[in-house]
């Protein structure tokens, strides 16, 4: 753990339903160790082992997940109110913000992570640049407590997109260039929804 200070909660986003993979993919292993533990462990390199949580619906996984947790408080708006939930259980402990890594996410590096919380400053939302349909990582980004308002407002106007918030926001973007620092982005943002997603993390893994 690099110390970054208590203000920020690392959170493991595990809200969804795996309808596509068939069962918890966040349970599912690559290279012997369960995805989830991959993502705790890249969270706990970079803050206090205490200040790492877990959103999840679902009693049974949170269970299995092992980290203290919560359920989402927005109904039927998807990923985004697992990013609500995350804030509002980070403003309870008095926390700047929370860095929330999707529950599915093997490779991800703790480095970009601890970049990620060098860049926080006085802005609202830290996301990494991607080679994604987005072009962002909504699922690997820091948020302040600030934006716990400005989601309400977008939910509210019928905009549950990840980022439909961000124009009352103030968000940086780590670019393109500076994510590659870490590792490669296809790499370190594959996240696993399907069968052959995990497939193909293993291949990964293997170094096939």
């Amino acid at each position: 753990m690099t110390g970054t200070g208590p203000t920020t909660v690392g959170v493991v986003s595990a809200g969804g339903q795996s309808s596509r993979f068939g069962s918890p993919k966040a349970l599912a292993t690559v290279g012997g160790v369960r995805v989830v533990d991959r993502v705790i462990r890249a969270l706990e390199a970079v803050l206090p082992r205490d200040r790492v949580v877990c959103i999840a619906n679902d009693p049974a996984l949170a269970a299995a997940i092992g980290l203290p947790a919560r359920r989402d408080l927005l109904r039927d708006v998807g990923a985004l109110a697992g990013v609500h939930a995350a804030l509002q259980w980070a403003q309870e402990l008095d926390a700047a913000g929370a860095l929330v890594v999707g529950c599915d996410m093997p490779f991800v590096e703790a480095s970009l992570l601890q970049a990620l919380l060098d860049a926080a400053g006085d802005a609202d939302v830290i996301i990494p640049c991607s080679e994604g349909r987005r072009g962002v990582e909504p699922l690997c980004a820091w948020y302040g407590v600030r934006c716990i308002t400005a989601i309400e407002a977008a939910v509210h106007r019928g905009d549950a997109r990840m980022i439909g918030f961000h124009e009352d926001v103030s968000v940086v973007h780590l670019p393109l260039a500076d994510v590659r620092r870490h590792g490669d982005p296809a790499r370190m943002f594959l996240n696993i929804n399907t069968p052959a997603d995990l497939k193909a993390a293993e291949a990964l893994a293997a170094g096939t």
